[in-house]
């Protein structure tokens, strides 16, 4: 399980949201068996959907980060839910290149910058609303902060991190993000400033045992800030038989009988948890009988 928190300021001028994602990246690489580089890259953008996602109202309410810039990995995928529940895929889970020049994990690399960063929200209404920027890192948390600013106009600070182990299994991962609250306070601003130059990396903070509530309120020092509230989170998804129906439904009449003239079994999987439904000759025909 992951845990997310919110802080909020005295004054109402500051929101700072902070979650542990440990478990979460973990059961990304368990699925998709991710290098090093491609943990570390899908890790930060399912912590980033995580806390997105956790900001939204409804319970419907689904959140998709998108993000391709030309690099060895391809397109990375994550859809997140308003309690934060967040699942993941990409491309190519097995692309590796070596550490960068400051010998960290190269995500940027492996990303690349030719590309977008899409942010879709469907809040229930006739068409989801989609916003795009172009990738200006590759490093995911950079690229969040801008897709704000320019998108929505929110002053942000978003720090993602992911520490994978010698045996490529994740010792800790999480991040936190501070949103300034129209109309902004200038004097918040300078405190937020200073509190981000003092906070050590996130990686860093969760290995010597802060919790996501003291990360939370170091974001907001100086600004008398406050628990608002609490929870868990896990890797979840929501396929099922019920939903793969339909999506074998959409191919259409005529795509669903060549596969059941050519093959025994067809066997659809999903690219998030890797569960495998199978359906027989006999059941496609009967899909078709219900288009």
């Amino acid at each position: 399980m992951g845990k997310i928190v919110r802080a909020l300021s005295a004054d109402g001028s500051a929101l700072c949201s902070a979650v542990d994602t440990t478990d979460i990246v973990n059961e990304i690489h368990r699925i998709h068996g991710t290098s090093a580089t491609a943990s570390a890259a899908a890790g930060r953008l399912a912590t980033a959907a995580c806390i997105m996602g956790a900001l939204m109202k409804n319970e419907t309410d689904r959140l998709e980060l998108r993000i391709n810039g030309g690099g060895k990995i391809g397109t990375i995928t994550t859809v997140a839910d308003y309690r934060g529940n967040v699942k993941c895929c990409m491309d190519n889970p097995f692309a590796d290149l070596p550490l960068n020049s400051k010998g960290k994990l190269d995500v940027g690399g492996i990303v690349g910058t030719d590309g977008y960063l899409s942010v879709i929200r469907d809040l229930g209404m006739k068409e989801p609303y989609v916003g795009q920027v172009p990738i200006v890192s590759g490093e995911i948390a950079m690229d969040v902060t801008q897709y704000y600013a320019v998108s929505e106009q929110i002053p942000t600070v978003c720090a993602l991190g992911v520490l994978v182990d010698t045996d490529l299994t994740i010792k800790k991962a999480g991040g936190y993000m501070i949103q300034l609250v129209p109309p902004v306070n200038e004097a918040a601003i300078d405190f937020i400033e200073e509190n981000i130059k003092d906070m050590q990396s996130v990686t860093k903070m969760l290995e010597d045992g802060l919790t996501p509530e003291e990360i939370a309120l170091k974001g907001l020092k100086g600004l008398d800030g406050e628990i608002l509230d609490s929870w868990e989170a896990q890797y979840y998804c929501d396929c099922s038989r019920e939903r793969t129906e339909q999506v074998l439904i959409t191919l259409g009449k005529d795509e669903l009988a060549k596969l059941a003239e050519e093959e025994p079994v067809t066997e659809v999987c999903c690219h998030f948890c890797d569960n495998k439904y199978r359906f027989t000759s006999e059941e496609l025909k009967e899909l078709i009988k219900r288009i």
